[in-house]
């Protein structure tokens, strides 16, 4: 199972284009990937590609010339990650000049009346499971490496307001979004919730505490606030974990119909979970949880097509909320968007929860 793993990270890497021409999320998701197998299993290919990407993307004094500066935008963060392992392993400045860059960009980044960052530009007074993991580990590890820790209690203060407002006690789960005025038509208007609770956006949350959790390792209050979230949301989304160890799209719906077992976010599950537990974040029993996530992912959703190349199959290709009348937040919603395999959404994680996986 190991090996079949491998050998689809090593096939799908050397085939892999960038996502998108600007920089880009879901490039960033494959860099996580290749950072973390990097230092799991020592392979130089995963080092490579992520040092190959930077060096042409970042120019000689720091500047992202294909970064989009149209709006803002919480995703643009999430590639700015691998520009800390690019400084670490070649100590050129330039990378430490385009992480200001990003930086910047936060400094002046619109926010709700509560402190927590819009999730877009184009989605005003809204905060997003989706951008907790894009920004918020990107934010701590700046912090603990160029700011002192500084701003560590505005982190944790959007980690507590997104437990306020996105937590429904009667599920233990998390909806997707939460629009602050109350005027978008898929919050309720008495809550500003979303009415559904979508696996991957729980899934960016959990990495996005598990991330900051070890970005913040030296801060005893922030580990404190972080671990209790993270404790609860882990036990809350376990309670819908199937027998084959998947979890589905609609986390709390298994028997509606068309509902399905989603990859992106089992594999972000999966990663979180074991993750948790080498950063003594979790209690030890909780491993075995995201063991049989990842074995069921590479027993049920990794495949060998005819082209005798591995794929990751089940993945939703993307899903969101408005704007406007678009994207409602239903079930019925969620379950109409592309099914489809081999996207990086879903392969950046499976190769982040295959590197937790490799050091069990």
């Amino acid at each position: 199972m190991r090996n079949d793993a491998l050998t689809f990270a090593r096939e799908y890497l050397d085939t892999y284009t960038d996502y998108k021409q600007y920089w880009n999320y879901e490039d960033g998701c494959v860099l996580k990937g290749c950072v973390d197998l990097f230092r799991a299993c020592g392979e130089q290919a995963f080092r490579d590609y992520v040092l190959a990407y930077c060096d042409r993307r970042v120019g000689k004094y720091g500047a992202i010339d294909n970064y989009d500066y149209r709006e803002f935008s919480a995703d643009a963060c999430n590639a700015g990650k691998a520009l800390f392992f690019a400084l670490d392993e070649t100590g050129d400045q330039r990378y430490r000049w385009a992480i200001e860059q990003h930086m910047d960009r936060l400094a002046r980044y619109p926010r709700c009346a509560c402190g927590n960052f819009w999730h877009k530009e184009r989605y005003p007074w809204q905060i997003w499971l989706d951008g907790l993991y894009m920004v918020q580990p990107f934010y701590a590890r700046y912090e603990m490496c160029f700011d002192e820790g500084r701003q560590v209690p505005d982190i944790l203060n959007q980690f507590q307001n997104v437990r306020k407002f996105l937590f429904v006690d009667e599920k233990q789960l998390y909806v997707h979004g939460y629009d602050e005025k109350r005027v978008q038509p898929w919050a309720n208007k008495e809550t500003g919730k979303s009415p559904n609770f979508w696996l991957r956006s729980m899934g960016w949350y959990l990495m996005a505490l598990a991330d900051c959790i070890a970005e913040l390792a030296e801060n005893k209050e922030a580990i404190a606030c972080l671990t209790a979230l993270f404790r609860e949301a882990v036990d809350g989304i376990l309670r819908y974990q199937g027998e084959s160890g998947l979890f589905y799209q609609l986390i709390d719906l298994p028997n509606l119909k068309g509902n399905y077992t989603e990859s992106s976010g089992t594999a972000m599950v999966a990663c979180a979970i074991m993750r948790g537990v080498r950063l003594g974040a979790l209690d030890e029993s909780r491993r075995s949880y995201g063991i049989r996530a990842f074995e069921g992912l590479c027993r049920e959703k990794l495949i060998k097509g005819a082209d005798g190349r591995w794929h990751l199959k089940d993945i939703c290709r993307v899903a969101g909320l408005g704007p406007g009348e678009k994207r409602d937040g239903s079930a019925a919603y969620y379950l109409s968007e592309e099914i489809c395999e081999d996207d990086a959404k879903g392969v950046g994680p499976f190769m982040m929860a295959l590197s937790e996986y490799l050091k069990v």
